[in-house]
């Protein structure tokens, strides 16, 4: 946070001493704990036993916004596709060859579902961070990726347990074959922690990081762009275009962001998978 910091410090200092205002808005951690909408008023520190806020809310819309578009794209298939069910057919391939087949192999059909409600839900969340209105991404709170990492936990657990055996798994994934057997004393902790607990970890803070430091920047810029604009007095209003110019760019890196993280999920979700079922890993 502290190179976050500079630029809106510097802004409001050159401001304030013309304006005498202090008006900008420092993006902070607590954009990602917005008020509660339902019930109304209430506060995070009430402690509430269910409360709704406008990261769920956000959520909520993009879970439906995902379920419309494939049912738009695909109600009236036909042998002959048209555009839309062309392109959630195009989407779809993707995951099931591109990630699927490629890694799991035969197992891919198996385990398709699983691949593709990561894919898109990930990205669909992802992508709300850039959507006027909601502005937040619903994976910026470590909530929904830590429910996808132990959904793939799970499920990558389960499934090497009933191909191997719960013997047989534990044994080839904390006694790797071909090692000298003095060095399992180094090796199998790691293979434990790996296997056990940095997986789903990385899993869940990866993406989550990658959210959250997205939505500071945009904050951050378009902040900045609002301020300077508004507030600031003579020639530091011209700054305005240079941090909003800056928050477009931001806006269409997000964009890639949004894709590559969701790539980067559902593909770990496919290695991990492969390595629980394989003979020897």
């Amino acid at each position: 946070m502290k190179k976050l910091s500079t630029l809106p410090m510097f802004l409001f200092a050159a401001t304030e001493g013309e304006e005498g205002s202090s008006g900008f808005h420092v993006p902070s951690i607590s954009e990602f704990f917005p008020p509660f909408i339902f019930p109304s008023g209430a506060e995070y520190g009430d402690e509430p036993f269910w409360a709704f806020n406008r990261i769920m809310f956000v959520r909520l819309v993009m879970t439906a916004v995902l379920i419309l578009l494939f049912w738009l794209a695909t109600r009236k298939a036909r042998v002959v596709p048209g555009r839309g069910q062309n392109l959630a057919e195009m989407a779809i391939d993707f995951v099931r060859v591109q990630i699927g087949e490629q890694i799991l192999g035969h197992n891919a059909r198996r385990y398709a579902t699983m691949l593709l409600v990561i894919f898109f839900g990930v990205l669909a969340m992802n992508i709300s961070g850039i959507i006027p209105l909601l502005n937040i991404a619903g994976t910026s709170v470590i909530g929904l990726p830590l429910m996808f990492a132990a959904w793939v936990y799970v499920t990558y657990l389960y499934a090497g347990v009933t191909k191997h055996g719960l013997g047989g798994y534990l044994k080839a994934s904390l006694f790797p074959p071909g090692v000298p057997w003095y060095m399992y004393v180094l090796i199998t902790p790691i293979e434990f922690l790996q296997v056990f607990i940095f997986r789903p970890v990385t899993l869940a803070l990866r993406l989550l990081a990658n959210m959250m430091a997205g939505h500071l920047m945009l904050v951050l810029c378009f902040s900045a762009t609002s301020f300077l604009l508004l507030e600031g007095g003579g020639a530091i209003k011209l700054t305005a275009g240079m941090t909003f110019v800056a928050g477009l760019g931001v806006t269409i890196f997000e964009v890639l962001v949004a894709v590559l993280q969701a790539y980067i999920f559902t593909l770990l979700t496919a290695v991990y998978l492969n390595m629980a079922l394989e003979e020897e890993h």
